[in-house]
């Protein structure tokens, strides 16, 4: 079994390269394995193109070696045909004889038939192995799949005294509270991630860009709640080089790179929102808003995960930082700033 965790960690490491391209597919990880070596491996390739199972089987230079091997995946082979063929086919054509598994696909299309189909075959079918590791690599996939709507993240940055932002702002420019390395960790989160959302104030203040800079991927969907269309079209949210939803209160016709999504502001804002981010299939979306912003979700406890930074510095006055109204699961990280990861379970 501890060999078997071996190459199933190695799959979920392969399976990161494909966050943020292969939605809405879960980025799958696949390595093939042949007298205790690794002779293949692959990941998820962007959406329409071939996935982890295929890219790991092609990679493998002597095929008739896969008669003896065995492959690793992080999620159960697909059976149905989608884009591409069922993977769970290709492992029985290519008569590879064992087949290790990091969790079941709670898809109703797939859902235990790659299993059947691959043990039907004579397949050796081992699943479970390090299951909530590969639950929590696939955590998007499976919010999308389970609870109808996307995996929700909160971030925000607070001083050590608790202030997100100063009370007075000379510039209309965010004011950084964390470090040079904590700013890039947040391009490259952002480039894995489908979308990214603010509210008025935050784009008045800090006329932030909401793309990926510091980081090489795929810029996020900007989301803005802007209720009253009161901000400017030179915003930086709204360059014509990435799509934004705007959530607001009037009736406008979208352009090419805006759309305006009516909702009504006297319901709950938080359940409006995600109904809007439903209906573009958004699979993943990071809440960067400011405290009211933020508060909202906490409070209609609709997140997953907040990452916090906490930074060196202090402020004698200003925004005090959301507040969790319950006590939850907490990882700390330590990148000169502190980065506390809550867990809403």
């Amino acid at each position: 079994m501890l060999t078997h965790e071996k190459y199933i960690r190695r799959c979920i490491q392969l399976g990161k390269n494909g966050l943020g391209t292969c939605r809405p597919n879960p980025s799958v990880g696949a390595v093939v394995v042949y007298d205790n070596k690794i002779i293949g491996e692959g990941f998820t390739s962007p959406y329409g193109g071939p996935h982890a199972e295929v890219n790991a089987i092609n990679s493998v230079k002597n095929q008739e070696l896969l008669q003896k091997a065995t492959i690793y995946v992080t999620l159960e082979p697909c059976s149905h045909h989608g884009k591409t063929p069922p993977c769970a086919d290709l492992i029985v054509a290519k008569k590879i004889p064992n087949v290790v598994v990091g969790c079941i696909d709670t898809n109703s299309l797939v859902s235990g038939k790659g299993i059947k189909r691959l043990e039907k075959a004579g397949c050796n079918v081992t699943v479970g192995v390090l299951e909530e590791e590969c639950f929590e690599h696939h955590k998007r996939f499976f919010t999308v799949q389970n609870k109808q709507r996307p995996y929700i993240i909160l971030k925000w940055a607070e001083t050590k005294n608790g202030f997100i932002a100063p009370l007075v702002k000379k510039e209309l420019k965010p004011v950084w509270i964390s470090n040079q390395y904590s700013q890039q960790l947040v391009h490259k989160w952002r480039s894995q991630e489908h979308a990214i959302l603010v509210g008025t104030n935050t784009v008045r203040l800090d006329n932030p860009s909401l793309n990926v800079r510091k980081w090489k991927g795929n810029n996020p969907i900007r989301v803005v709640i802007d209720r009253y269309l009161k901000l400017p079209l030179n915003s930086n949210v709204f360059s014509k080089d990435q799509q934004t939803i705007v959530i607001c209160e009037k009736n406008k016709s979208s352009s090419s790179n805006i759309i305006y999504e009516y909702v009504d502001f006297s319901q709950n804002l938080v359940y409006e929102v995600v109904e809007v981010l439903n209906k573009h299939k958004i699979q993943s979306i990071i809440i960067e808003g400011g405290t009211k912003t933020l508060q909202q979700f906490i409070d209609n406890n609709l997140w997953d995960e907040a990452r916090v930074f906490v930074g060196e510095g202090e402020f004698n006055e200003g925004t005090k930082g959301p507040e969790f109204k319950r006590s939850v699961a907490k990882e700390k990280r330590n990148i000169n700033d502190i980065i506390r990861i809550y867990k809403n379970d």
